[in-house]
């Protein structure tokens, strides 16, 4: 299962490239919405993790034009943001889940597994 990790924070990029690995998921990198948006295009991944705020194109610009390429892209907001309604907002623009940073990993895994039919991985 391939991942595309998007964050411009890298501690995040590496704490949970590191975590998606072991358990054996293909992991890619993005830093930006722009970088995210060409990531997807040319690797098709099954699921794309999504920070909110970045330089240049937020998460939630990218989600959007993620989703205009591809209507069953499996979108997971990862956010530190704690705006009131931001879940709302992502979720509404087509992320189909949402998660506060800090997060449980077991909370990830739930998610991605969720996506691929085999749960409890």
């Amino acid at each position: 299962m391939k991942i595309l990790v998007v964050d411009d924070a890298p501690f995040i990029v590496r704490a949970l490239r590191d975590t998606l690995a072991a358990r054996g998921f293909e992991v890619h990198e993005a830093q930006s919405g722009e970088e995210a948006i060409s990531a997807y295009r040319d690797l098709k991944p099954d699921v794309v993790l999504m920070d909110i705020l970045m330089p240049g194109m937020d998460g939630l610009s990218a989600t959007r034009e993620i989703l205009n390429i591809d209507p069953a892209a499996n979108i997971i907001v990862i956010t530190a943001i704690g705006k009131p309604g931001l879940e709302k907002e992502c979720m509404d623009a087509g992320a189909k889940g949402f998660l506060m940073k800090p997060f449980r990993a077991r909370a990830l895994m739930e998610l991605i597994d969720s996506f691929s039919g085999r749960g409890g991985r």
